[in-house]
């Protein structure tokens, strides 16, 4: 897969910018501060529909206007797509497909397929457990585009649960709520158990291409890994133990039993599960106003070695595990082109300022037969000499076409 064209109108700082593209590599030069992560951004938010750079769309319309419109064509194998996405200022945003009719912005999602490499990667590593989950949703969104409705369903429900649950502590929470809650418990037990089985799927596919990017990147001292961490199963553990407890039953004294391998459960089996542990849960929730169970609150552990990655990596470290992490989601893509997918673009947004020699000859090394590279640097002998390829010049407000070689 590869792009062939990229059209912005009042997108970050364009009014109106077109960029041609082709297949291999392309560098985009320009000084800091002149708009070529705009670009980038704006292709990573068509494949995704969401910015690496910000949570909401607002700062993505160029100051003063109502609405921005990206536009690309996308081409795989013989097969070339038209996408449009209008971005709104006051209402949804619309998409189009080789110029039909108007639908969802997400009913572009899994057409332009991109890997994204940024500075705010580091959040990977040294943010909080949002952005790990993030980076799982967005993966999972790109190879599965169904699961776009998965999230926005569990987004849903758990909003209404929340505010059901912030009645129990104004001391509003009446029988009639309970009732209430109980079906908020199903309904968000179904769609939280479709997610977590989506995620720890994804997972055991990362795991073996972040331990093999780790090691590529990097003198291969130590192992990379990532361990998923689910609320439910610290409830069902927690519920499991106090129950032997009073029983009187269970392993010796200081001794813990086989915790549930979640990863072996069906979504019927996980859905049963959640709906267990919202009732060992309930009078905590009631206290504190707030759902304390569900995928919202899982965490992606990043391991080094035998130390997580967080707090113990180096500047170096964490480098790699970022890189490693994209390299990974890369090679899972990968995998789903070869049974009839398509190679995504892999975009390097002022990533090798960020790198030693010895990083950025590897990193290069690695994405240089990608289908297609789009790289900026502010300075040219940033790059690597294994990327070789198409430069393009960036100034205010555009391409110098003059500079293209």
């Amino acid at each position: 897969m590869y792009l062939e064209k990229l059209s912005l109108t009042d997108f970050r700082s364009y009014a109106q910018v077109d960029l041609s593209l082709e297949p291999g590599v392309t560098v985009l030069v320009g000084s800091n501060g002149i708009g070529k992560t705009n670009l980038m951004e704006a292709i990573g938010y068509l494949a995704t529909l969401n910015s690496h750079r910000v949570s909401t769309d607002a700062p993505l319309l160029r100051f003063g206007t109502e609405r921005a419109m990206i536009r690309a064509k996308v081409v795989r194998g013989e097969q070339a797509t038209v996408l449009e996405l209008e971005i709104n200022a006051s209402r949804a945003n619309r998409g189009r497909i080789n110029r039909s009719n108007p639908v969802r912005a997400r009913d572009l999602l899994g057409i332009c397929q991109t890997v994204l490499f940024a500075p705010e990667d580091l959040a990977l590593v040294k943010g909080d457990p949002s952005n790990r989950r993030r980076f799982l949703d967005e993966l999972l969104v790109s190879l599965m585009p169904r699961h776009a409705a998965t999230r926005s369903d569990y987004d849903r429900v758990l909003k209404q649960r929340n505010a059901l649950l912030k009645s129990g502590r104004t001391g509003k929470f009446t029988a009639g709520h309970e009732a209430t809650l109980d079906v908020w418990d199903q309904h968000m037990a179904r769609a939280g158990a479709e997610l977590l089985h989506a995620r720890l799927e994804l997972v055991d596919r990362l795991q073996p291409h972040l331990k093999n990017a780790y090691a590529q990147l990097t003198d291969g001292s130590k192992e990379a890994s990532a361990v998923y961490r689910s609320t439910l199963q610290d409830i069902l553990d927690d519920d499991g133990a106090a129950a032997r407890s009073v029983a009187g039953t269970g392993t010796e004294p200081g001794a813990e039993s086989p915790a549930e391998d979640l990863r072996l459960l069906s979504v019927e089996q996980l859905t049963e599960r959640y709906i267990q542990a919202f009732a060992a849960a309930r009078r905590r929730e009631l206290e504190r106003g707030i759902s304390l169970v569900g995928p919202h609150r899982d965490e992606l552990e990043l391991v080094l070695g035998s130390a997580p990655a967080k707090g113990y990596a180096s500047h170096g470290e964490t480098w790699s595990m970022c890189l490693s992490l994209r390299l990974a989601s890369y090679y899972v893509m990968l995998d789903d082109a070869r049974t009839g997918g398509s190679p995504p673009i892999l975009i390097l947004d002022d990533v090798f300022a960020e790198l030693d020699v010895q990083r950025r000859r590897k990193l290069a090394a690695i994405v240089s037969g990608a289908e297609q590279v789009l790289v900026t640097a502010a300075v040219e002998d940033d790059i690597p000499a294994e990327l070789t390829g198409r430069r393009v010049k960036v100034i205010p407000g555009g391409i110098d076409e003059q500079g293209d070689r």
